[in-house]
């Protein structure tokens, strides 16, 4: 039996609480420390095999004892295997937040945009963000979780809210009606109408990771972003079929080759309603979670 459904099943028969919601937990605490789905996947499988394996009777809440194992194993993966693309920016693995196609608890997975400006941060910065913004941990829960004093988990979460003072969480997902104008005049080549749909700082980023050359890493400007935006369609897009969806509680297109996601387009507004980031994840291992529906 696999390790993780043998935990599982352990605790419904010792009759302790539904261990699939505290999987999903540990599993969202990892992605967003992560960004990566995936390997938050593997870093919750790990932690559990070392799990069976401890001598649990000085342990008073197994729960909790995982959590902190999680996040901990999470910091240390992240700090070991830092993510670089060959090819365009290294972005995060999106995930659906309209369909329950994955395990992670909906509610509480981390916006796109903040995955993406969260790459600036060093992991235990990121680590202590995520649970006092996401988990609204106190910052004595958070010190005990990371082993620290409450102090220093005062001082990390200082220091990663001042790196993140341009994030203001806004609805995003409430300009969705704004992508059939945007691909609409994408199709018919509008560039004036592209434009307008475009902040004038708009900065555009593509990630193809270890096996997709994209056309440009980064793009900036409304009129240069339309262009290249254009061009990729006209080149890759033209023939693919596209949906509209909500990645990490922002408005998407997906453009799918054969039932299968070829690429993702997240996009970020403004106060006004302008696209201010488009995110252009094509790396296929990105994009193998999110199913055609």
């Amino acid at each position: 039996m696999h390790l993780v459904t043998f935990w599982v099943a352990s605790f419904v028969i010792a009759g302790k609480a539904p261990m699939d919601a505290a999987y999903r937990k540990l599993l969202t605490y990892s992605y967003n420390i992560l960004g990566s789905f995936e390997d938050a996947k593997d870093v919750v499988q790990d932690v559990m095999e070392k799990y069976i394996h401890l001598d649990k009777t000085k342990i008073e809440n197994e729960v909790h004892y995982l959590t902190r194992m999680v996040i901990n194993h999470s910091i240390n993966f992240k700090n070991k295997f830092g993510k670089q693309a060959a090819y365009g920016v290294w972005l995060p693995e999106p995930v659906s937040t309209e369909t329950a196609e994955t395990h992670l608890i909906r509610e509480q997975v981390a916006h796109y945009t903040l995955l993406v400006l969260m790459e600036t941060l060093n992991a235990k910065e990121r680590a202590v963000y995520m649970l006092r913004e996401a988990f609204n941990y106190s910052h004595e829960e958070i010190a005990a979780a990371l082993d620290i004093t409450s102090d220093s988990a005062r001082q990390l979460y200082s220091r990663a809210k001042k790196s993140l003072s341009q994030y203001v969480p806004t609805a995003q997902y409430h300009h969705r009606d704004k992508l059939p104008q945007y691909i609409d005049a994408v199709v018919n080549a509008d560039m004036k109408t592209l434009e307008n749909l475009l902040a004038g700082d708009i900065k555009i980023m593509a990630d193809g990771g270890n096996k997709i050359r994209v056309v440009k890493d980064i793009e900036m400007g409304a009129a240069s972003t339309a262009q290249l935006v254009q061009h990729v369609y006209a080149l890759f897009l033209e023939d693919k079929q596209y949906t509209f969806t909500q990645i990490n509680h922002q408005p998407a297109i997906c453009f799918w080759q054969n039932k299968r996601l070829y690429n993702c387009q997240v996009f970020s507004f403004d106060e006004a309603g302008k696209m201010k980031f488009i995110y252009s994840v094509v790396d296929p291992d990105k994009l193998k979670s999110i199913k055609f529906i």
